[in-house]
């Protein structure tokens, strides 16, 4: 769970905006996983796969230039952060593919993706690398919130880190901590309920989502990576 300052993505749209070189840096390494997972899936397989790391270098272009996307987001959109970037992603591998098929009309097998813009795989694999990424967020702000907190706040953190970066069971770590498994699973749900609550605070300020919405949108994301 990497320690990293806590900005939502309107934050970071407005420094990225700017020019801020940080900033898009940060904004480029959050949301990675979701325009990768977009591209590979769409481009698997067929005569745009070799374009892959173009295409993500392309998508994160479109943001950053000016009178890009990042200046037409509002934080006031109906689709929250989520369904901005996805937008975003599918218009650029469109127009790549587009693009490429003129250059290859000659040859008669102009590049296409395998899969329709409106392909359901294609949004369930955006989904789960932006989940990964919003996972990534809450877990930073829980490790971020445990450092103003006692010795026991951080040893929740780092149980969380053994549990799911190692994937190590409750038992081991008791073992190599130490103490006594039953004391440890009361110490991973209450370190569970402070997920959540990190969770919520991220989903609420990215997605902007109505309170009757929000755990359900937690669930979607939490159902998404198994």
């Amino acid at each position: 769970m990497p320690s990293m300052p806590q900005e939502t993505c309107w934050t970071l749209i407005q420094a990225a905006q700017r020019g801020s070189p940080e900033q898009r840096e940060e904004f480029g390494r959050r949301y990675l996983p979701a325009v990768r997972a977009y591209l590979t899936a769409r481009w698997r397989g067929g005569p745009m796969e070799g374009e892959l790391e173009d295409g993500i270098q392309e998508v994160f272009i479109a943001c950053f230039r000016e009178g890009g996307a990042l200046e037409r987001v509002q934080r006031d959109t109906e689709r929250g952060f989520r369904g901005f970037l996805f937008g975003v992603v599918r218009n650029v591998a469109l127009h790549l593919e587009r693009t490429q098929a003129r250059r290859s009309a000659r040859q008669d097998s102009p590049p296409d993706s395998r899969l329709p813009a409106d392909d359901p795989g294609l949004s369930m694999a955006f989904d789960r690398g932006y989940a990964r990424s919003i996972m990534r967020e809450a877990a930073s702000l829980m490790a971020s919130r445990a450092q103003d907190g006692d010795a026991e706040a951080r040893r929740r953190v780092a149980l969380l880190e053994l549990r799911f970066e190692e994937g190590l069971p409750i038992r081991e770590i008791a073992l190599r901590w130490e103490v006594e498994a039953n004391l440890l699973h009361n110490e991973y749900a209450k370190a569970g309920r402070e997920f959540r609550s990190a969770l919520r605070h991220v989903v609420g300020l990215n997605e902007r989502c109505a309170p009757e919405r929000l755990d359900r949108e937690c669930d979607r994301l939490l159902a998404l990576l198994g």
